[in-house]
C-alpha cells in the first residue's frame, strides 16, 4: 500500500451513469490486475474503494459509477484536481492460473478490473474471451477497448437490446474455456459459479471501511477461515469460497 497525491488527467461520461478518470501519481505499489486504490474526497468520511481498470508508470485509469454523493462529486471534479489516494490494495488476479483459453466475465462496474486482466493474457499470448453483462444497450462500455486487445468478445443485456438477450451465464453455453475470472454482484458471481466447468477466481464488491485490512469490516467466511474482502481480497479462489 502507498499513500500519495494524484492529479486529475482527465474525467468524463462513458456510458449511462459510467465515469473514466485517468490519475497521475505514482503507481508503484500497482502490481496486478484486480486491485483497487482508496481515494480520499473532501467533505465525506470514508474513502471510496475503486477498481483499477488499467495503469502504466504514472497514470491509472479508474472507471465508476455514479450511485451515491460521493461518486457524484468525483464526476464533478475536472483535470488538474488533486486527490489523496492509497494504491496498491487488495489481493488481485492471478494471471498465470488462466491456462491456453481463458473466460474473463464481468457485470455491470465489475467490467474495469477485467480489461487490465484481458490486456496481460492477451499479452502472453492466450486466447481470451470476455463477457461483458449489462441491463440494457446505454450501460454498455469497453467493448470495443476489448476487442482492440484481441480478446473475442460477447456482450449479454437483460432486455436484448444488444448481443446476447439474458445473462452472462447465458452467453457461456457452449463455450469451451481453461479458466474462469469473474467480477459483479454477488448474485451474477453465485451464477458463474454454479455455471462454470472450471476452476476460477472469483473477484467481490463489498462495502470498506478502512480499506487496507485493520478494521475487519468487509470479513467473509471462507473454507480456510476468515479473510478481509479488502486485504485477502477482493479475489478468492473458486475452491475455497462459501455461499
Amino acid at each position: 500500500m502507498l499513500k500519495g497525491i494524484f492529479t486529475v488527467k482527465s474525467n468524463g461520461n462513458i456510458a449511462k451513469d459510467i465515469y473514466k478518470m485517468v490519475l497521475e501519481g505514482d503507481t508503484t505499489a500497482i502490481t496486478a490486475p484486480g486491485q483497487f486504490i482508496n481515494i480520499a474526497l473532501d467533505g465525506f468520511y470514508l474513502r471510496r474503494p475503486i477498481s483499477v481498470c488499467d495503469f502504466d508508470s504514472d497514470t491509472v485509469t479508474i472507471i465508476y459509477k455514479t450511485v451515491g454523493r460521493g461518486t457524484r462529486y468525483m464526476s464533478t471534479l475536472g483535470s488538474g484536481a488533486r486527490l489523496d489516494v492509497l494504491s496498491g490494495l487488495g489481493n488481485g488476479f492471478d494471471v498465470a492460473a488462466g491456462g491456453d483459453k481463458p473466460l474473463l466475465i464481468g457485470g455491470g462496474v465489475g467490467v474495469p478490473p477485467m480489461f487490465r486482466l484481458a490486456k496481460e493474457l492477451c499479452a502472453a499470448g492466450r486466447q481470451v474471451s470476455v463477457i461483458l453483462g449489462f441491463n440494457t444497450a446505454a450501460d454498455v462500455f469497453c467493448a470495443d477497448e476489448f476487442r482492440a486487445l484481441g480478446a473475442q468478445v460477447h456482450i449479454t443485456t437483460a432486455d436484448g437490446s444488444v448481443g446476447t438477450k439474458g445473462f452472462v451465464t447465458d452467453a457461456m453455453c457452449g463455450m469451451e474455456y481453461t479458466y474462469t475470472y469473474a467480477c459483479g454482484p454477488e448474485p451474477m458471481l453465485r451464477a458463474v459459479y454454479a455455471a462454470a466447468q472450471t476452476s476460477g477466481q472469483y473477484s467481490f464488491e463489498e462495502r470498506m471501511g478502512c480499506g487496507f485490512g485493520a478494521c475487519m469490516g468487509c470479513s467473509c467466511k471462507t473454507k480456510y477461515g476468515n479473510k478481509r474482502i479488502c486485504k485477502d481480497g477482493p479475489v478468492l479462489v473458486k475452491e475455497e469460497i462459501i455461499w
